[in-house]
């Protein structure tokens, strides 16, 4: 393991904020319950802030060697529960389609599921480019549904982009998986 590039306190940072990712989730589920007209702007920061620190605490982490377990497990499932509880609120406010909402929430059980059977394997998948630009586009228009009226439609497309992408992704995790479990 290559050494730490910063002092053992400050290496701490990236899980912080992972577990920070997580702690924000009841928040933001319980903001957005509290809005009237199915449109948070406080909901949709407390998403930002989220987004924001998916990003961050993975850079963290690679940048300054501090890469953990603990990390690889809880980030990207701190993403999929924020993302999951984002699009299953707005299927029942109906400003996302159940088709849409179902798939994002069994490809993620999908995910999270198939990591937890490869993990005692020593199989460890490694976050592809496109699994990265899927979340970013799910965060972001998921972000926008959030704060904006059932009016606004453009956002749904974005959406649907998003998870186009996202299935692409699971399948290149898909592959990568069996062929590391084949060897």
């Amino acid at each position: 393991m290559a050494t730490r590039a910063v002092a053992p306190p400050l290496a701490q940072l990236p899980n912080a904020l992972t577990l920070l990712r997580l702690a924000l989730i009841p928040f933001f589920i319980a903001v957005y319950l509290a809005a009237d007209d199915g449109s948070s702007w406080a909901a949709g920061w407390i998403f930002l802030v989220a987004g924001v620190t998916d990003q961050v605490d993975g850079f963290l982490a690679r940048r300054w060697r501090v890469e953990s377990r603990f990390g690889r497990l809880a980030d990207p499932l701190a993403d999929r529960l924020m993302i999951d509880a984002a699009v299953i609120l707005l299927w029942l406010e109906g400003k996302l389609p159940w088709p849409g909402a179902l798939v994002i929430v069994l490809r993620d059980a999908i995910l999270v599921g198939g990591y937890r059977l490869l993990m005692p394997k020593g199989v460890e998948l490694s976050v592809s480019l496109l699994g990265k630009i899927a979340t970013w586009l799910l965060y972001l228009s998921v972000g926008i549904l959030t704060v904006v009226g059932r009016e606004t439609e453009w956002p749904l497309w974005l959406f649907w982009v998003a998870l186009g992408l996202a299935l692409l992704a699971a399948a290149q995790y898909v592959v990568v998986a069996r062929r590391a479990v084949e060897r």
